[in-house]
């Protein structure tokens, strides 16, 4: 996400709402990412919700997504991006600042573009019927440090069912028109900045929007 071209695509911002997935949808919801009483982390932009309802109908019977975050305050993406950071930062006291922030990006986007703060992101996973989580080969949200890079989307070190699971995840997130950031097998979006320069469109329609504009 640090790369240039993310920050130099246009927003061409289309006013689209934000939606409660709990409300506006039969989506199965965790609520581990719930911080706050505005409940931000269940939001979306109307357009990605649709397009995770279409991604679900394709999944295997007995299979479900699992949404665990979406929207994400900008005042929140920039602690959680400062947070890793110093991680980076207090590990690596000889790296320069912008060393830091390129590793930084491979897992927490740079708050000014981040597809979480524009209702354009969603961190997922899959379900059984009973909505217990399906191997995936690491936890969500771990680092590149702690998983050996297994975090990634394509990584090698993971064994063949959590293969197979992301495997079927991507396909029909993919097909749905979402786009995966490779660094972290569970981020999709769809509508912003990364997206824009992955499906070569002309401009993001979805720029950082703040909750209470809904």
């Amino acid at each position: 996400m640090s790369d240039a071209r993310v920050a130099a695509v246009p927003v061409q911002e289309c006013g689209e709402r934000l939606v409660d997935v709990r409300r506006d949808s039969s989506l199965l919801v965790d609520e581990r990412k719930w911080q706050d009483s505005s409940g931000a982390f269940a939001y979306l932009r109307h357009g990605v919700l649709e397009r995770l309802l279409e991604a679900q109908a394709q999944l295997p019977r007995g299979v479900r997504l699992l949404f665990v975050e979406g929207y994400r305050p900008p005042s929140l993406q920039r602690h959680y991006f400062d947070e890793y950071a110093a991680q980076l930062r207090a590990g690596h006291p000889d790296w320069s600042v912008e060393q830091v922030r390129s590793a930084a990006s491979r897992y927490v986007s740079p708050p000014e573009i981040a597809p979480h703060s524009a209702g354009a992101a969603v961190d997922l996973t899959l379900a059984d019927a009973d909505g217990r989580e399906l191997d995936m080969g690491t936890r969500m949200n771990a680092t590149p440090e702690e998983s050996a890079g297994a975090c990634y989307t394509q990584a090698e070190n993971i064994s063949e069912q959590a293969r197979s699971h992301r495997d079927v995840l991507g396909a029909a997130l993919a097909t749905a028109g979402l786009v995966n950031y490779p660094t972290e097998w569970w981020h999709w979006s769809y509508g912003d900045r990364y997206w824009a320069l992955m499906t070569a469109a002309d401009a993001a329609p979805y720029g950082p929007k703040e909750l209470d504009s809904v």
